[in-house]
């Protein structure tokens, strides 16, 4: 290996790491899809309210654009992770707003999700383990191992998981105070309008860090090298045992 070669390959291993981490992202966090079905119910509600002021029907095509979008997954045999989650938060909304009979309530229960997620990032966080490592640390195949063997690691899971917290801790800052005061289209437009970009701005922080981070350690690759050590070791003792029945064996005959 030249002099030359070597930034080159530095360059080459970088970019792959970035690759990787872009890749699992957006495993782990749906990708565009996953973005269309996260907003797309919300968008129908706010926008055939605006039009007629009508809760069940607001309601009622929210919740079937959610099941639509399951089937689909399932008609393709794709995850439905990303989709079911939506549905079971359109639904808790649904029943919400239809029991209060006020159609801002359809927002309320993931506005109070979205709060207790970004408070399950910063207490995590404190506590030494966060929360976006526990999201992401099986999606790397590393598990848990970056806690204890990859300092490095652990430091950019937690500036990823502040990173979570203070931005969805802003997005609550600004929809609480809507609920109250403004009305229902207001509030739903808002909402729409702040579905992706924090999240986008959160996911691109959260790719920075990582990126610079040190590589993940696959505790699974580990484990299958572990387990085939073990086997030939397990292989070669027999055959050690099998050679000396064989040479007892010639020295008795």
């Amino acid at each position: 290996m030249t002099s030359l070669d070597k930034p080159t390959e530095d360059t080459q291993t970088e970019a792959d790491a970035r690759a990787v981490t872009e890749a699992a992202l957006f495993e782990a966090f749906g990708g565009v899809r996953g973005m269309v079905e996260t907003v797309l119910p919300g968008l129908l509600f706010v926008t055939i309210f605006t039009i007629n002021k009508d809760l069940h029907w607001s309601a009622i095509a929210a919740l079937a654009v959610s099941v639509v979008l399951v089937v689909v997954r399932l008609a393709m045999r794709d995850t439905v992770k990303h989709a079911f989650s939506g549905v079971f938060g359109v639904a808790f909304g649904v029943v919400f707003a239809m029991m209060t009979g006020n159609a801002k309530d359809f927002y309320l229960p993931g506005m109070l999700y979205t709060l207790g997620l970004a408070l399950a990032y910063i207490v995590t966080t404190l506590c030494g383990v966060p929360l976006i490592g526990l999201i992401l640390g099986p999606v790397f195949k590393e598990n848990l191992s970056w806690r204890t063997r990859n300092p490095g690691r652990k430091k950019a899971y937690a500036k990823a998981s502040w990173a979570w917290g203070l931005i969805l801790l802003a997005k609550c800052a600004i929809l609480f105070p809507l609920y109250w005061w403004a009305n229902t289209a207001q509030l739903g437009w808002v909402l729409v309008a702040l579905k992706i970009p924090p999240f986008l701005l959160a996911v691109w922080l959260t790719w920075v860090f990582l990126a610079k981070a040190p590589a993940p350690i696959d505790v699974f690759a580990e484990m299958e090298a572990e387990e085939k050590a073990a086997e030939e070791k397990a292989a070669e003792e027999d055959q050690a045992a099998a050679g000396a029945a064989g040479a007892r064996h010639r020295r008795e005959g």
